[in-house]
């Protein structure tokens, strides 16, 4: 079956050009997003998913649909891959003419890693030029930072347990699924907090 991913950021934007696409491709189900792609906490890419089975076809019109991080589409396309299933980004070439599978797969596969490469820059500029933005704004005095809600300084006590217990559990190579089963909180913030506690390990 064809399952298709159609996200915009906002609100005020339009979905009608990914959903008519998805629908030309002959997509049967469509998850519709309107949130920003910068991690992986959105709700309808989870039911997505959760929903995909074994020779299903996860169909997106461009790889920036799916995640703006190289990490995120990484996480993403080993979830689809682990459930079986395929997927196919419109923009990108398809080598259908290719009847080697090996070297169909290594194809795809190096088309990927190139446009991911290509979204993780795009988002380093993008944290680039935000960083640069607070920076002004706290030599103004204009900044009010905020603090992670799943984080070891969380002002969430209930939140702040989640995040240590995550943690631990990850240490202990507990498969994130289950991770996510035990505590409560969906495979993709399992994925935040453990980028998060990678990126606080880093800096010490």
């Amino acid at each position: 079956m064809k399952i298709g991913y159609a996200r915009v950021s906002t609100q005020e934007q339009n979905l009608a050009r990914q959903l008519e696409a998805l629908k030309k491709n002959g997509v049967k189900k469509i998850f519709e997003e309107k949130i920003s792609g910068k991690n992986l906490d959105r709700p309808e890419l989870q039911k997505m998913l959760d929903y995909i089975h074994e020779e299903d076809e996860v169909v997106v019109l461009s790889l920036d649909r799916l995640g703006r991080n190289s990490a995120d589409l990484t996480n993403i396309i080993e979830e689809i891959k682990r459930k079986g299933a395929v997927l196919n980004i419109l923009s990108l070439p398809s080598f259908a003419g290719v009847t080697d599978t090996n070297l169909k797969n290594l194809l795809t596969n190096l088309v990927l890693e190139i446009y991911k490469y290509t979204a993780e820059e795009e988002r380093r500029k993008i944290k680039e030029r935000q960083k640069q933005g607070i920076a002004l704004a706290k030599k103004r005095g204009a900044y009010k930072g905020g603090k992670r809600l799943y984080a070891p300084d969380s002002p969430n006590p209930q939140k702040r347990l989640v995040y240590n217990e995550v943690v631990k559990m990850l240490k202990q190579k507990i498969p994130i699924s289950r991770i996510a089963r035990t505590v409560g909180i969906s495979r993709m913030q399992v994925y935040r907090i453990r980028d998060y506690a990678r990126d606080l390990k880093t800096k010490q």
